[in-house]
């Protein structure tokens, strides 16, 4: 029997600013790390990406022609602020206002991310949100933005806070390239979880009528024997790591004692200290009840063993199945043979840890409102064949994720929307263009746009809320 969602859902595509726009230089925008690090570090930069920069009227007119009635955009930070502080850019804030008053002609809802992996270079390099001065520059960046883009409804302040630390510091596949410091990726986490916090109280008592949030990639884990204590053990570390600090940040307001007794455990064997600090908690606490809605990106969960080795970490980035391994030690190990189809990138595909997440979201944190999903898809080596691309498997993996999504919401959650990452074929941070996920394809070479299979079951799915 085919499953159904509710009648005022958002049937969204995502974007990020750097991913999309291209124009890395253009009309006084500053610079980022990524820039010289993709040329250092990768076989491909983000120029000119999918042009978003240029084409964003061709891809609204697509979204609205397609059903798609919400956008996640994200603003370059270094296109306001080209140092991260200082001299506005006046094209950059004129450009993200056209960018929105063309949303809302569409009638396709922006949801504005104001960080989404870009610190302007000069902030990324004196330590990025490692640098607590970077928490002040943060907030006073997101406080220009809310009051010039009044015409915005939706506000996250962050996307995906733990694969920030993660890539910058734990897989060392983000500049600066960093690997194996968990200190430092749980001083990021906390640092960024602070200047949300800051961000989100700022917004609520300047009393704007917009909405805000924040994005959490949440990966869910399991151990892959649940009768063995030390496979059980290890996939509840593996999740302090990337779920559970940065979830009791946003809706403790502070670490569970659990948490922290996990987060001892794993520097003791890795090394390294926090600092916190009263004042910390004090913005937590004050923020943990504004959050108007969670965002939630979900792509794979991850079965975890015990593992007291070394630490050894490989991402894979070329699409070859096999190459992935991870490891931490007194953490556990990631397995990738087990019983679940994996992508080429070696990601589990699991829909039903997408229900697992969201509802221990609503056992855990019972004040979290409401929860869009706000990026799932399935990256995709894309054949382009007759001018689309008849990409059966993306449609399923949607379907299947959108089932569960039907089922949470029977089952009590709170679920107002989602976001197929991507809107259109964007380029991927560590795996280039060859890693396709939009529903329009793009040529990169001369950056026309196509509708695949995918977009016109899109665009049934808009219309009748019937997923099948």
């Amino acid at each position: 029997m085919a499953k159904k969602l509710p009648k005022d859902f958002i049937f969204g595509g995502a974007t990020a600013a750097y991913q999309a726009e291209g124009a890395i230089q253009a009309d006084g925008k500053g610079a980022v790390a990524w820039d010289q690090y993709l040329k250092d570090n990768y076989w491909y930069t983000a120029e000119p990406a999918s042009d978003f920069y240029n084409k964003y009227p061709v891809d609204l007119k697509l979204a609205e022609e397609y059903g798609i009635n919400g956008i996640r955009i994200s603003i370059a930070w270094s296109r306001i602020f080209p140092n991260g502080f200082g001299d506005v850019n006046p094209k950059g804030v004129e450009f993200y206002h056209n960018l929105f008053t063309e949303c809302h002609k569409r009638n396709v809802e922006p949801f504005v991310t104001l960080h989404h992996f870009d610190t302007p270079l000069a902030l990324h390099s004196n330590g990025d949100f490692l640098n607590r001065k970077n928490i002040d520059y943060f907030v006073d960046y997101a406080s220009f933005c809310f009051e010039e883009f009044l015409e915005v409804n939706y506000w996250t302040t962050f996307n995906e806070i733990g694969p920030i630390g993660d890539g910058q510091y734990l897989v060392g596949k983000f500049p600066p390239g960093i690997h194996n410091d968990l200190a430092k990726v749980f001083q990021s986490h906390h640092n960024m979880m602070i200047s949300h916090a800051r961000a989100i109280k700022l917004y609520k008592d300047k009393g704007y009528k917009g909405e805000i949030g924040i994005v959490h990639a949440l990966p869910t884990k399991y151990p892959v024997n649940p009768d063995k204590p030390g496979d059980v053990r290890a996939a509840e570390l593996e999740d302090i790591i990337h779920n559970k600090f940065i979830l009791d940040a946003t809706y403790l307001g502070h670490y569970s004692e659990k948490t922290l007794a996990g987060v001892s455990h794993i520097l003791e064997n890795n090394g390294g200290e926090l600092e916190f600090y009263e004042e910390d908690f004090i913005a937590l606490e004050a923020a943990k009840d504004l959050n108007d809605f969670l965002g939630i990106n979900y792509y794979m969960s991850d079965w975890m063993t015990e593992f007291d080795g070394e630490t050894e970490i490989n991402h894979n980035g070329t699409g070859i199945k096999g190459g992935a391994k991870y490891q931490i030690k007194g953490v556990g190990r990631r397995e990738y043979d087990v019983d679940v189809p994996r992508t080429d990138w070696d990601w589990m595909i699991y829909p039903q840890g997408l229900y697992d997440q969201i509802m221990r979201v609503k056992k855990d944190y019972p004040n979290y409102k409401k929860i869009y999903v706000t990026e799932n898809g399935l990256g995709y080596k894309d054949e382009f064949v007759d001018n689309t691309v008849y990409d059966d498997a993306r449609i399923d993996y949607v379907k299947k994720h959108l089932e569960v999504l039907s089922d949470a919401i029977l089952d009590g959650a709170t679920i107002k929307g989602y976001f197929l990452w991507s809107l259109m074929d964007v380029f991927s941070w560590s795996n280039g263009y060859e890693k396709r996920y939009g529903l329009f394809y793009v040529d990169f070479e001369n950056q026309k746009r196509y509708p695949k299979k995918s977009a016109y079951w899109y665009k049934r799915l808009s219309e009748t809320q019937i997923v099948e």
